[in-house]
């Protein structure tokens, strides 16, 4: 049975309403370096953290994996399924996105300024946790979920988080789309202003045997705000690459 890879965004793993769709295959909840207590690398890059990644599968004798990326970990996913296409047999690419937003590097000075600012000003990641968080899930949201990602990010060490928003400013994979082999589902919040379906439904386009799902009223984690329809969507896709 194939292994399904989890990687998490930004603000940490919150993947515990997801498991249930996923039985009765292995999972691996891999956290990006330097979460979680593992180790900050020496380089904290997409290609060093693909290559981390290759490394924990041939360790665990892992030949072949199915790989859900979300947000930085979507970025990560992609990267990941383009430099070892003959890991991957299915991959989903959740709420992100092909590049970083701007071109032009005063753009990313202004967002790593931004992000970094309530750090810088003496907050620690508890409190951004509760200010970044909350303001991304829909009203109605079940506390315990809302709980459950603000305590992932709170847990991030701070170096980590730093470490992943700068990283998060290199990533272009925009014009390798078209080389991407495994089949591949988009999942897309309705109202997510970090990846929108826009975005994703040009990368639906630009990607073979890719199809979109986007949540109603959904943003940025759809996989809190609405786990039934994420669920859904992941499982039928994991199917159809069983019965495929």
């Amino acid at each position: 049975m194939t292994t399904i890879v989890l990687l998490h965004g930004i603000g940490g793993a919150s993947w515990a309403p997801v498991l249930p769709a996923l039985a009765p295959a292995r999972v691996l909840d891999w956290p990006l370096p330097g979460f979680a207590g593992t180790p900050m690398p020496a380089e904290t890059s997409f290609a060093g953290w693909a290559g981390l990644l290759r490394d924990r599968l041939d360790a665990e004798g892992i030949p072949r994996i199915d790989l859900i990326g979300h947000s930085i970990g979507g970025m990560l996913a992609l990267d990941f399924a383009l430099r070892f296409p003959e890991r991957v047999r299915g991959l989903v690419l959740y709420a992100t996105t092909p590049a970083f937003g701007g071109r032009d590097p005063a753009f990313a000075e202004a967002f790593l300024a931004e992000r970094l600012a309530p750090l810088e000003a003496g907050q620690d990641m508890a409190a951004l946790a509760e200010s970044s968080i909350r303001p991304m899930l829909r009203p109605g949201t079940p506390a315990p979920l809302v709980h459950l990602a603000v305590d992932a990010m709170a847990a991030a060490p701070e170096a980590a988080y730093r470490a992943a928003v700068r990283c998060l400013t290199t990533f272009n994979r925009r014009d390798d789309l078209g080389r991407l082999a495994a089949p591949t589902l988009l999942v897309a919040g309705e109202t997510d202003p970090l990846a929108p379906p826009k975005t994703m439904e040009r990368m639906r386009d630009a990607i073979r045997n890719a199809r979109l799902a986007v949540l109603p009223g959904c943003g940025h984690l759809a996989h809190l705000e609405d786990p039934a329809g994420f669920n859904a969507a992941v499982r039928g896709f994991l199917q159809a690459l069983r019965e495929g």
